[in-house]
């Protein structure tokens, strides 16, 4: 298994493309924007340049990891060659639906279809395809090329061989892979948001505001970051989104989005991405100054 393609130049697409790459494998990076495309290639250079002042990795091992990427913005020029398929799209249920239907259409038929994932279900992914044995979850951690986790989620017809053989593979990568089954929000997010959740819940019941939050739960819980910051890092629409997939699958309250949650959202406050969250990052990434809104 030597040419990975990837599906989707964001944040977590190039994050998987620059790992794959920089294990030695040879990479397809597909986006519909050339743009993207763009910007993806400088997240990775930007990231492999940090990489390299920190005596990690060498300019040589620099440049073979860029040379080891190549883009596309077809699909069926992209994956001709692949090996494996990571899509990497936008958590929207019909967006992977239809990626998936065009992937088994222009991929060979031994090719193995992933997603990356955070909570839509393997199978119902797998079900748009004529080879749903193949399809597999890959649910990689943000920023991928630090994250050692990957949740290997297997959906109702998923093969014992494409497990084992992306088990493997993950281990390839210097990556720790752990099996779970699909169901909604598999075991990270289904842990996760609800605490994600919660802390925006105690939040929006005055109960303490975000700085005392995010400290309560970094110095009493040992957290590198804050649930609130944690929340702007992912992006407030992913977690929003996340959340409803989980309350239409459980149809359990514990998972309904906290109304400030969705306000926000629909406010196009959406953390990190959008300058603005819980806290205020027009003037730097970090979360060093609490949003306006929310100051006492």
């Amino acid at each position: 298994m030597k040419n990975i393609a990837v599906i989707g130049a964001g944040t977590m697409g190039n994050g998987i493309a620059h790992t794959f790459a920089q294990s030695g494998f040879k990479v397809q990076l597909i986006d519909i924007s050339e743009e993207s495309l763009k910007r993806g290639l400088a997240t990775i250079s930007k990231n492999l340049d940090r990489m390299v002042a920190k005596e990690r990795i060498s300019e040589a091992d620099k440049t073979e990891t860029l040379g080891n990427i190549t883009t596309y913005t077809s699909i069926p020029e992209g994956v001709k060659n692949a090996s494996l398929v990571v899509e990497a799209a936008t958590e929207n249920i019909n967006l992977k639906l239809k990626i998936f239907k065009q992937l088994d259409e222009s991929c060979p038929k031994e090719t193995i279809l992933a997603t990356n994932t955070s909570s839509i279900s393997i199978t119902q992914i797998g079900a748009v395809t004529s080879r749903p044995e193949m399809v597999i979850g890959m649910h990689f951690m943000n920023p991928v090329p630090i994250m050692k986790l990957v949740e290997i989620i297997r959906g109702y017809s998923t093969s014992d061989q494409v497990t084992k053989t992306i088990m493997e593979l993950s281990k390839t990568l210097g990556k720790t892979p752990t099996e779970v089954n699909d169901y909604p929000g598999f075991v990270a997010n289904r842990i996760l948001m609800p605490m994600l959740n919660e802390s925006i819940e105690t939040l929006y019941n005055g109960v303490a505001g975000v700085e005392e939050i995010d400290t309560v739960m970094k110095l009493g819980m040992a957290h590198p970051m804050g649930p609130l910051q944690l929340a702007d890092f992912i992006g407030l629409d992913v977690c929003l989104s996340i959340l409803n997939v989980m309350y239409d699958g459980f149809k359990n309250p514990k998972y309904a989005p906290c109304p400030l949650l969705v306000n926000m959202v629909n406010a196009g406050k959406l953390g990190v991405k959008s300058g603005e969250g819980f806290y205020d990052y027009t003037e730097s990434r970090k979360a060093e100054k609490v949003a306006k809104q929310f100051l006492k």
